[in-house]
């Protein structure tokens, strides 16, 4: 990141789906999409930690420290920030109600937006059919996740020696095949339906990786994302606009374009 990038003040941030454990996990870009942001309160979303991932092959590189260190910093400045464990950090599921420093474990929670808006804030996993009641299949389906990372990793390399950004197989999936629309579709009314039962008038959740801001469904539902690959994640501004933030697009966007400038002049 740029020295000079000028800090972005907002109301709340809120992040999802890091998954610090898994090899392909954009750490330093989150850690540069922290610099560039000042909020009042940081809301993470869950499955910050990938605790599937550590139990099987630890792996933990000093950027993970960097990372952890600069929230905390965040945090004894005063900044508020809350920590929702979903399914792959739910081992943290035991400490709710208790405080990691200055960082509140809390299972959902309720946020007000600058306008009064009230928004259900919770990682989602506890209206996944699958997660819930065929664990097993939740494990298969996250070892072909990490496959389809691998064969991306592949695919990315040749896309950044032409010039172009990085493209995501998983993401082409979920908006190309027909089930995984489906079953996104059932997991945004699963959420919705949730919250009208609580009496709020929106939901703030993660999970499955597909970032997102609509009220097609009666009130408004915001998924983060993710930052395995999307380097997405959601802010509400002063004025209680919520945004929604592609971090890898906002950064290199004006490199890009040196870079197929060079290329062409080859």
């Amino acid at each position: 990141m740029s020295e000079d990038r000028e800090i972005r003040r907002v109301r709340a941030l809120f992040l999802s789906d890091v998954h610090l454990g898994m090899k392909p996990v954009r750490s330093a870009q989150l850690a540069d999409f922290l610099k560039a942001h000042d909020a009042e309160t940081i809301y993470l979303v869950g499955d910050i930690l990938d605790g599937w991932r550590l139990a099987k092959q630890w792996h933990w590189p000093a950027q993970y420290n960097e990372l952890i260190q600069l929230m905390l910093d965040k945090a004894a400045a005063g900044t508020r920030i809350v920590y929702l464990p979903g399914n792959h950090d739910e081992f943290l599921r035991e400490y709710l109600g208790t405080y990691f420093g200055e960082i509140e474990l809390v299972d959902r929670t309720i946020h007000t937006s600058a306008t009064g808006k009230t928004y259900l804030v919770i990682h989602g996993d506890q209206f996944d059919v699958v997660v819930m009641n065929m664990k097993w299949l939740a494990h298969v389906g996250d070892w072909a996740y990490n496959a389809a990372l691998r064969v991306n990793i592949a695919i990315n390399w040749v896309r950044r020696r032409i010039g172009l950004q990085y493209w995501s197989l998983s993401a082409w999936a979920k908006q190309k095949v027909k089930n995984a629309v489906s079953v996104i579709g059932r997991f945004e009314e699963a959420l919705v339906h949730e919250a009208k039962q609580v009496g709020v008038d929106g939901v703030i959740c993660g999970h499955i990786h597909f970032a997102d801001i609509h009220d097609r469904l009666g009130i408004q539902y915001i998924n983060t994302g993710d930052w395995v690959e999307s380097c997405t994640a959601i802010v509400e501004n002063h004025d209680g606009h919520f945004e929604l933030i592609k971090w890898t697009e906002m950064v290199t966007a004006e490199p890009r374009k040196t870079r197929l400038r060079k290329v062409a002049g080859q």
